[in-house]
């Protein structure tokens, strides 16, 4: 039985400085991935901010994005979550992205609060079941240096996903399992993820975590010394003039590492009691890394054609057709994800649509700044 705790408040803080290169030509250094309605009509942010609505109220959203996106990211959020959005001077991973949030909302709570850190990118089908998984694992993670992430049951031999490795015995007597994790493991080969769906006992790992904000800084003093130094010396400067030129000059030194290596990968290996547990989380997720996943999402059957837009198909099946302005005739083809902008046309076959990376890549390295 755990002891009761003192109130705390509770903050969610999103991540929002991604690129989404995987989701050109519609997806742009300005408008990224989560800034645009890749799936329903709302934006990826605001399915995000929507969910959290019942559990967190606007005032306490923290959204962590970087200059090129500032502007859009406010647009899309709610009056009271527009004057906590952070912006990095420069991206630094999501330990430092976290870590910024931190040190934020422990000055806005003046102490301790309830931390959940969050995507801004991803679905989840079933909301109302991941709201009562998350206040599950906030309940847990009040209890002082505990850890908390949602673990997602994973339904293939994914190689693009981290694993969370979990023991076998559930420790809690409430109505979701909790269960100590055991380690982290990223991205494996296609024989060992093989190996760890039939084992029953290794999760997704979907990036969603949970803790006082007490409890991440002072894994970040114990890990990272040097970054966590560096941002305490930023707390004096908030709601200052000089906050932004404090924070330009830091900013580049801290440490560009995530927080899955950085924090929870070693404090799953401290000794002592386990720190780190996993809530199981079947909620419909997806984290929808390329279009083909898209498709995957809205097909209701094999073979199935998605348009966006108006269009007719003849002889064809499987194919992600989007392309608002103009009507698309489609004659006799297979499994093809055609998406169509003002200034650019994608035409590449479903199954190579994680390769759109490489033309981002092209496009940066012959100086397109105008298709970027």
């Amino acid at each position: 039985m755990r002891k009761a705790m003192k109130e705390l408040t509770t903050h969610a803080v999103i991540l929002a400085g991604g690129r989404g290169t995987r989701f050109w030509p519609r997806s742009r250094t300005r408008t990224p991935k989560q800034l645009l309605n890749i799936v329903g009509k709302e934006t990826m942010l605001q399915q995000t901010v929507a969910r959290l609505r019942p559990l967190v109220p606007p005032e306490c959203i923290w959204t962590v994005t970087n200059a090129e996106q500032l502007a859009a990211v406010r647009k899309q959020l709610p009056a009271a979550a527009r004057k906590h959005v952070l912006s990095e001077p420069i991206g630094r991973n999501t330990t430092a992205a976290i870590a910024l949030a931190a040190i934020h909302v422990r000055h806005a709570a003046r102490g301790d609060a309830l931390l959940a850190v969050l995507p801004a990118d991803h679905y989840i089908a079933q909301p109302e079941r991941y709201l009562e998984i998350a206040r599950e694992a906030l309940d847990v993670a009040r209890e002082p240096g505990y850890i908390v992430v949602l673990g997602i049951p994973p339904t293939r031999p994914e190689t693009g996903f981290g694993y969370i490795e979990r023991t076998g015995e559930n420790l809690y007597a409430t109505d979701f399992p909790v269960f100590a994790v055991r380690r982290f493991t990223e991205k494996p080969e296609l024989q060992l993820a093989k190996e760890y769906v039939a084992s029953g006992n290794y999760h997704w790992n979907a990036g969603m975590f949970f803790w006082r904000v007490s409890t991440f800084l002072e894994n970040l003093q114990r890990h990272l010394p040097k970054t966590h130094a560096a941002l305490e010396s930023l707390t004096d400067y908030i709601g200052k003039r000089s906050y932004d030129r404090k924070l330009r000059a830091i900013f580049p030194k801290l440490e560009n590492i995530s927080v899955d290596y950085a924090i929870l990968e070693r404090a799953t290996r401290a000794e002592g009691p386990p720190s780190v547990f996993e809530i199981p989380a079947e909620i419909g997720w997806n984290d929808i890394g390329s279009w083909a996943a898209v498709y995957e999402l809205l097909a209701k059957q094999p073979g199935a054609n998605i348009l966006f837009g108006e269009g007719h198909a003849i002889d064809a099946e499987g194919n992600f057709l989007w392309s608002p302005s103009k009507f698309v005739a489609a004659i006799g083809v297979r499994d093809l994800v055609v998406v169509e902008t003002p200034d650019a046309l994608l035409i590449c076959p479903r199954d190579r649509t994680q390769d759109v990376a490489k033309i981002v890549k092209w496009l940066e390295e012959n100086r397109r700044k105008n298709l970027l």
